[in-house]
């Protein structure tokens, strides 16, 4: 503490601490919760401060890849905070606090990319909308670039004529104008204070939205000019949190304090060891699920390697596998040189974060700690080879004066030098730890607070509200429809009788309900309150604000059927079309039978297409329900037979797509996440089958793949040889598409 202190003191910094404080101190105050995370967290100052949460002396974390004399930069210190109306406030207390002129957002300049030059040159050129949306939906917007991923081929499969001059001008726009600067946004929570004199330094301009200001320079360039910055991050998975505090105690009669949650919890961490990690932070994407019954997390810092381990660091320095291998007993535990076992020996001798990279130097070669932040700096994205020939020498002099073998000395440079360029802190991960951990804890415990909350704060994560209701659904959660007799605007929980037990239970909120207004909700709300809603021309009458499309769509997924004795969806519409035309004056004094329709009650299909068209979900049966009986005869496995199936044989699957994927670490694999009524498949589609079906595999809702099912270390996938669409249902589901 004395010598991060007599630092910080002696680079003049301790303003800089004492304004981040003063975020933090506002946000408790106002019982906003907020955490600190990056290297901030390697710092005992920060921890004592109460800036960050994980405790850096017990971590053994290193100070100097938060703060060093070398570095000549101020520190940089991120706040995580729940996004949306919180976050909000947080910001406008650093406005309100530093005045007009002495706060305000960085920019972000935004660039042309594939699809957004493929759409914009081409609405340039006057092609029709039809033909943009073919082409944008087969440019490649993930990471990995195939040969075939270039605009030659995107054009000749949308069926464009290369040799048209007005064709040819378009392909080669789209080429020109990539990486061009398209406009200036705003940075994601980025903020700049001074004394009031910001003008003075750089052009200031109001943003769009209301009550803020944006500077004209990005963070690069305000840290260049020595601005203060401090990041306000909106993490969505803080909201959930922040929710849960509230719901928890109101609905489950326990209280809570994530502070005080075990840390060692044996339930949770079987849950994150069968990868039953939907809705989770940070560990449930299908690169996650397929590592952690590897990893067989069983303490905290298992997690915080596990938050890490995902990451094009130890992917691309190959050490991901080497420490798959050692954890599962593999593979013995070794090190390049006994000294490092210190270092090391945590991560079974695979270095994993920068910050054993530091330590590593610090040790074999005898480097500062400034001098080891000046290496990880150094291997950065903006390499200098004359600066990296420099280090190395001076790496392979310290290592040889502490009697290092030169094969050594080649082992701990190769490491250090593929490994500082993408390497992971261990303190952002710690952080990030503590979330995922927290977030794993509540949806083990508090089932339906968890979801509520989730479903509430969207969108965020990895997953669509449709899969998250299927999940909770999946874990024996009862979630209900939206009712207008029941719902509010938000997700709420209700009571239910189970096994003569009363449990907590999931209603779906009309914020669900697309394009309906939260006004509208709010006084569906505030007249239920204050009188029984007795009809559909009751709620008419007493809620002006419903347009009559509102009135439909709550008609058509069974919202209104509430409202009258033996209502069924399209006797709503029927009464909903009948009180939008009133008869006039001459007929109104005739009685009508209300409740009667001549119109026949949805099919199960209509009723699925109407859920999903109205609301992105369905709580009744998962579509693939519908035709299990009809698949089943094609030899279709649902998701929860594959475990019982033995590695290497042949087999099918079938569901609806809700993920696609394709890191630009995985050499053109494609990762698709295939959703039945039992859980979910995951699918390995080699380059030369996407290359083959690329059209299938991108824009198809529902797939059935024919392949080799790998089953190894609880892990299980398949292999795809065949893929083809099938037709389930016209619902209109949604996926995460290669983000």
């Amino acid at each position: 503490m004395q010598r991060e202190l007599a630092l910080i003191e002696k680079l003049h910094l301790p303003g800089y601490f004492l304004i981040v404080w003063d975020i933090i101190r506002f946000c408790r105050e106002q019982k906003i919760l907020v955490q600190g995370r990056g290297s901030a967290a390697n710092s005992a100052v920060c921890y004592s401060l109460g800036i960050t949460a994980v405790d850096p002396v017990g971590m053994e974390l290193l100070f100097e890849r938060f703060l060093s004399e070398e570095r000549g930069e101020w520190p940089d210190i991120d706040l995580d905070l729940p996004s949306g109306d919180q976050r909000e406030k947080a910001i406008q207390y650093v406005y309100q606090r530093y005045g007009q002129l002495g706060a305000a957002m960085t920019a972000n300049v935004i660039t042309y990319r594939d699809r957004s030059a493929a759409r914009e040159v081409g609405k340039a050129l006057g092609f029709d909308q039809e033909t943009l949306d073919q082409l944008s939906s087969v440019v490649n917007s993930g990471e990995w670039r195939g040969p075939s991923d270039n605009f030659e081929n995107h054009f000749q499969r949308v069926g464009f004529d290369l040799n048209h001059p007005r064709v040819r001008k378009y392909w080669e726009l789209c080429e020109r104008i990539q990486d061009l600067p398209r406009h200036l946004g705003q940075h994601s929570g980025g903020m700049v204070v001074c004394q009031g004199q910001l003008d003075s330094v750089v052009p200031l301009e109001p943003a769009t939205m209301p009550g803020r200001v944006v500077v004209q320079w990005d963070k690069d360039d305000c840290a260049d000019m020595g601005i203060v910055k401090v990041d306000l991050l909106g993490l969505g998975m803080m909201a959930v949190l922040e929710e849960c505090l509230e719901l928890i105690p109101k609905h489950y009669g326990e209280p809570i304090d994530l502070a005080q949650i075990p840390p060692d919890d044996p339930a949770v961490y079987e849950t994150l060891r069968r990868a039953d990690t939907v809705g989770m932070f940070q560990v449930e994407s299908r690169a996650q699920m397929a590592s952690l019954p590897r990893n067989a997390p069983v303490k905290f810092y298992d997690l915080v390697v596990q938050v890490a381990i995902i990451r094009p660091g130890p992917i691309v320095g190959k050490m991901m596998h080497p420490y798959m291998r050692r954890r599962q007993g593999k593979e013995s535990v070794a090190y390049a040189h006994p000294s490092l076992e210190p270092v090391l020996k945590r991560t079974l001798g695979v270095p994993l974060f920068q910050e054993q990279l530091l330590r590593m130097a610090m040790i074999a070669a005898n480097f500062t700690g400034g001098e080891a932040e000046d290496l990880r700096r150094a291997m950065g994205f903006k390499r200098s080879e004359e600066r990296m020939h420099k280090i190395e020498a001076k790496l392979r002099s310290g290592m040889t004066q502490n009697g290092f073998a030169p094969k050594t000395q080649d082992e701990i440079i190769t490491q250090i030098t593929s490994f500082a360029r993408y390497g992971f802190p261990e303190s952002h991960a710690a952080s990030f730890a503590l979330i995922a951990y927290a977030s794993a804890y509540l949806k083990f415990h508090y089932l339906a607070a968890f979801t509520a909350a989730l479903l509430n704060n969207q969108p965020m994560g990895f997953y669509s509200p449709a899969v998250l209701v299927h999940d909770a659904q999946l874990h024996g959660l009862r979630v209900k429809p939206i009712n207008a007799l029941q719902s509010e605007w938000n997700c709420t929980i209700e009571r239910t009788a189970k096994d003569g037990n009363d449990i907590p239970c999931l209603r779906i909120g009309f914020r669900y309900v697309h394009g309906m207004r939260q006004s509208a909700a709010d006084r569906i709300v505030s007249e239920r309150q204050k009188h029984p809603l007795e009809g559909i021309e009751d709620l008419i009458r007493r809620v002006p604000e419903l347009p009559k499309k509102d009135l439909v769509t709550l008609s058509e997924i069974g919202a209104l059927n509430p409202l009258g004795k033996e209502m069924h969806r399209r006797t709503a519409l029927w009464q909903v079309e009948r009180a939008a035309r009133p008869a006039g004056p001459l007929l109104d004094a005739i009685p009508e039978q209300m409740e009667l329709s001549p119109l026949e009650q949805m099919t199960d299909e209509e009723r699925l297409v109407a859920d999903f068209h109205g609301s992105g979900m369905s709580t009744g049966p998962h579509p693939m329900t519908y035709c299990r009986a009809a698949l089943s005869k094609q030899q279709v496995k649902r998701a929860c037979d594959l475990s019982r199936l033995p590695d290497g044989q042949y087999t099918r699957v079938a569901g609806c797509v809700i993920a696609r994927q394709r890191p630009g670490t995985a050499k053109g694999f494609v990762f698709l996440s295939l959703e039945d009524e039992t859980g979910i498949s995951n699918v390995i589609v080699n380059p030369d089958l996407y290359e083959k079906y690329p059209l299938v595999i991108n824009r198809e809702k529902f797939l059935r793949v024919d392949g080799v099912l790998q089953n190894q270390d609880h892990t299980i996938s398949i292999k795809a040889s065949h893929v083809q669409p099938i037709s389930i249902t016209a619902a209109e589901t949604q996926s995460h598409d290669f983000h």
